[in-house]
């Protein structure tokens, strides 16, 4: 019996397309490997980490001001939190009143610690 094609193919393994770099065919497998096999070194050279500056607090801003704003960002979330409440049932309702609580209490903290700050003279 006689095989009409040899065992096997004689074809190259890639096929030649002239419009493939092999240099950049080598740099995005080795990037590829080193995403998978080894993310750390990959990571810390693709994405160099930035800070963020979308909500950046003013350092030159007084702390009687931060605490302020702090305490009325509070307040504001206790009454939405207590008007969220009064729409649920009983079983959501309790969650939401300890969270409000939680928040109270957290305003109460901020709110002490406005009184003890002292004025300057």
């Amino acid at each position: 019996m006689f095989k009409a094609t040899p065992n096997p193919p004689d074809t190259s393994s890639i096929p030649y397309d002239p419009f493939l770099d092999p240099q950049k065919i080598k740099e995005a497998t080795d990037r590829a490997i080193n995403f998978y096999l080894n993310p750390k070194t990959l990571r810390g050279s693709m994405y160099p980490q930035k800070p963020n500056k979308i909500f950046l607090i003013d350092p030159t801003v007084d702390d009687e001001t931060l605490l302020v704003e702090a305490c009325e960002s509070l307040s504001s979330a206790s009454d939405l939190a207590s008007e969220i409440a009064s729409t649920l049932d009983t079983s959501q309702r309790k969650s939401m009143l300890v969270l409000q609580q939680l928040i109270m209490l957290s305003e109460l903290v901020v709110n002490r610690v406005l009184d003890n700050q002292r004025v300057p003279d």
